[in-house]
C-alpha cells in the first residue's frame, strides 16, 4: 500500500507519515501542490492525503488536475477550513473525504481504511489467482488449495482467507475483519469471528501442515508467507 501525504507544515507531515509507516504502509511525502502532482502523475499511489493549502499550487488545484488527468484513486482533503461551503466545495472538486484540521491519528487512520476498502488493494487482488506461501485461491472458481491440497471452505470463511491473502504479512484487526465480511458494525461483545477463523484454521493448518494463520493476542490476525520453519 503506497501513500502520498500532501502537507507544507513539516510537523504534521511528519507525524502522518511516521503514524502510516507504523501501520505498515509506504508512505511518500510533498510539501507543495507542484511537487505533489508531479509525484501523483508519475508514480502509482493508492491513497492521496492532501492538505487544501499549499504553496505554488493549491490543493483544489492539484485534485481538479488529477482528475482531469483521469486520476480515479481516493483522495482524503484535510484542512483548517471547516465550512460547509468549503467541506462541500472540497468534494465536488473530487475529494473522496474531508478531514478538518486538528485531527486525532485514530480517525485519520480509520478514514484511510474505510477509502482503501473501497478500491483494489493490489495488483494481485485484480487478478482471479491469490498465492501466500503454499495456500493458493481462485477467486472465479472459489476453489482453495494448500500444498496442492483442496480445501472445503464455508461462504464467510472464504471471505475471511481472502481477506487475509489480500493482506499478507499485515495485521488485520477484528474490526476491520468484521466490517470487510459482515459489513455492518463490530459489536466487540461478539465471538463470531473467532468462531469462524478457528475453523479455517483447522482447515487450512490440519495433517502436517505447517502454521500459516498467526493469532495476535489482542489485536486481531495476520497470514505468514514463510511456513518452513
Amino acid at each position: 500500500m503506497r501513500i502520498l501525504v500532501v502537507e507544507d507544515d513539516l510537523v504534521t507531515q511528519g507525524f502522518i507519515k511516521k503514524g502510516l509507516t507504523e501501520q505498515g504502509y509506504q508512505v511518500d511525502v510533498a510539501s507543495d501542490g507542484q511537487d505533489a502532482l508531479f509525484q501523483a502523475l508519475e508514480s502509482d499511489y493508492q491513497l492521496i492525503i492532501l492538505d487544501r493549502m499549499l504553496p505554488k499550487l493549491d490543493g483544489l488545484t492539484v485534485l481538479n488536475t488529477l482528475r482531469n488527468a483521469q486520476k480515479t484513486l481516493p483522495v482524503l482533503i484535510l484542512s483548517a477550513l471547516d465550512s460547509v461551503d468549503e467541506r462541500v466545495k472540497g468534494l465536488r472538486e473530487g475529494g473522496d473525504d474531508y478531514l478538518v484540521k486538528p485531527f486525532a491519528f485514530a480517525e485519520l487512520l480509520a478514514r484511510v481504511e474505510i477509502l482503501l476498502r473501497r478500491q483494489p488493494t493490489s495488483t494481485a487482488q485484480q487478478n482471479t489467482l491469490l498465492r501466500v506461501a503454499d495456500l493458493k485461491m481462485d477467486l472465479l472458481s472459489r476453489q482453495v488449495w494448500r500444498a496442492g491440497r483442496e480445501i472445503s471452505l464455508q461462504p464467510k470463511e472464504f471471505q475471511i482467507l481472502r481477506y487475509l491473502m489480500e493482506h499478507p504479512k499485515q495485521v488485520i484487526t477484528r474490526t476491520l475483519l468484521f466490517e470487510a465480511v459482515w459489513d455492518y458494525d463490530f459489536d466487540p461483545q461478539t465471538n463470531v469471528i473467532d468462531v469462524h477463523v478457528a475453523r479455517l484454521r483447522k482447515k487450512v493448518e490440519n495433517d502436517d501442515l505447517p502454521p500459516i494463520l498467526e493469532t495476535i493476542r489482542g489485536v486481531g490476525y495476520r497470514l505468514v508467507e514463510n511456513t518452513t520453519g
